[in-house]
């Protein structure tokens, strides 16, 4: 099945951050994982648009 490939990865969160995704993901019965796929899903294309901290902001 594609995308079934599962790597664990730790993942480090401020606390009051990782308390409102353990919040949401008991409200919704989902798992720590699945709420946090979904958000980068949803976040990605924005996210995207971050200038690469490589990119020169300097115009010459």
């Amino acid at each position: 099945m594609a995308g079934s490939d599962k790597r664990k990865q730790s993942l480090y969160f401020p606390e009051d951050m990782l308390k409102e995704i353990q919040h949401e993901a008991t409200r919704q019965d989902r798992s720590l994982s699945w709420i946090v796929q979904k958000a980068w899903k949803i976040a990605r294309t924005e996210i995207q648009k971050f200038p690469s901290i490589n990119d020169d902001d300097s115009e010459d």
